[in-house]
C-alpha cells in the first residue's frame, strides 16, 4: 500500500504543507505547520491510509517527523 506523505516546507519564506502537489498554509511557525500536517496524517491513518510527515532540512534532505502507527498521537511538544 502506498503511503500518503505530508511535506513541511519553507516556501517563499513561509512555512507550508505540501501534499499531493499542492501547498497549504501559510503557517506562522514550522511547529504549527508540523502539528497541522500530523493532524491531517493522523486523520488519514484512522481511515486506513498509511501516512507520514516529513520535514525539509538542510541541503534539501528530508527527515521523517511522524509516521502513523509508529509515533504517539498527539505528538509530544
Amino acid at each position: 500500500m502506498n503511503r500518503l506523505q505530508y511535506f513541511v516546507v519553507l516556501h517563499d519564506n513561509q512555512w507550508k504543507i505540501s501534499f499531493q502537489g499542492k501547498h497549504y498554509g501559510p503557517y506562522n511557525t514550522q511547529k504549527e505547520a508540523i502539528r497541522k500536517a500530523v493532524d491531517a496524517a493522523h486523520t488519514e491513518g484512522r481511515k486506513g491510509n498509511n501516512s507520514q510527515v516529513l520535514i525539509q532540512g538542510q541541503n534539501n534532505q528530508w527527515r521523517t517527523e511522524w509516521t502513523y502507527g509508529n509515533d504517539p498521537y498527539p505528538p509530544k511538544g
